[in-house]
């Protein structure tokens, strides 16, 4: 009895495993079947050998979004990275169990929050600051890169933490038998050791910061313009296909589906890349 219900539980959970799987299947084939028309028809030039949206004159250049993806990107990495690492270090070797036990629950809340709320507030509060100290509109670069930098550290603190923890505990009593400083200890033996679990959270936080939409729309002015500056306007990838989407007909919808694409493979590379570099630091 034991044995067959442990069977079906086994299958059970591999249905589930493979449906998940056959759903990002579909979703992804829907994609490319709606997008892939408009690159055969027209090839790559028309999407990244211009600087102009304007689906009305028949140009969709992604050039503008494209650079402010990844410009907001690379700043929400530079503020949440640093910030989260320092945090899960923190917790893990400095603070008190109590005090752990505590503040790691309500970090992880904080992934809960709508992303609509974390644009208000930047929209409303961040942005007249921004405005204020360094000019330019406030609604920028610098302010999607602060919200999406606060947004991926639930992300980057609670992985990290989980690879600091879970590291034998022979590492830290070994170094510090050595003579090593508690500091020393962390910096030359446990964040080596856990390097591979903290770049997986680094990985789970850049996926968020280049896929958030609605954070992004609220904070970033959807400006179509290369920026010149972290003070400048801008648009995303992502938030350009939600804005246009819902009136898109033709041409303009493939175009917008074949930005999805492309996204789609960008954020596929990146992962490569950072998989790559994992396997690297292991070896």
């Amino acid at each position: 009895m034991k044995n067959h219900q442990e069977k079906i539980i086994e299958k059970s959970i591999l249905i589930v495993a493979f449906s998940t799987v056959f759903i990002l299947f579909l979703i992804t084939l829907f994609i490319f079947k709606e997008g892939l028309p408009f690159i055969l028809n027209n090839g790559l030039t028309r999407l990244f050998f211009s600087t102009n949206w304007s689906p009305s004159d028949g140009s969709y250049g992604i050039i503008p979004m494209l650079i402010g993806s990844l410009s907001i990107t690379f700043g929400a990495l530079i503020l949440g990275v640093p910030l989260g690492v320092a945090c899960a270090i923190y917790l893990a070797e400095f603070s008190s169990k109590t005090l752990r036990n505590i503040l790691k629950p309500m970090i992880e809340l904080l992934a809960g929050i709508p992303s609509v709320v974390y644009g208000f507030i930047g929209m409303i509060f961040l942005a007249p600051v921004i405005r204020s100290y360094f000019g330019g509109p406030g609604l920028s670069i610098l302010t999607a890169s602060i919200v999406l930098g606060i947004m991926i550290l639930p992300t980057i603190i609670s992985i990290s933490l989980d690879a600091l923890l879970m590291l034998p505990r022979s590492y830290k009593e070994g170094s510090m038998a050595l003579g090593a400083t508690q500091w020393q200890t962390v910096t030359g033996v446990l964040l080596p050791a856990a390097r591979s679990g903290i770049l997986a959270g680094v990985i789970l936080g850049m996926g968020r910061a280049i896929g958030e939409t609605m954070a992004v729309i609220m904070v970033t002015g959807n400006s179509v313009k290369v920026p010149s500056s972290f003070i400048d306007s801008t648009r995303t990838l992502t938030a350009n296909i939600a804005l246009e989407m819902g009136y898109a007909i033709g041409e303009h919808r493939q175009a917008l589906f074949a930005t999805a694409i492309i996204l789609f493979v960008f954020i596929i590379i990146l992962n490569i890349l950072a998989m790559k570099i994992i396997k690297k630091r292991r070896i």
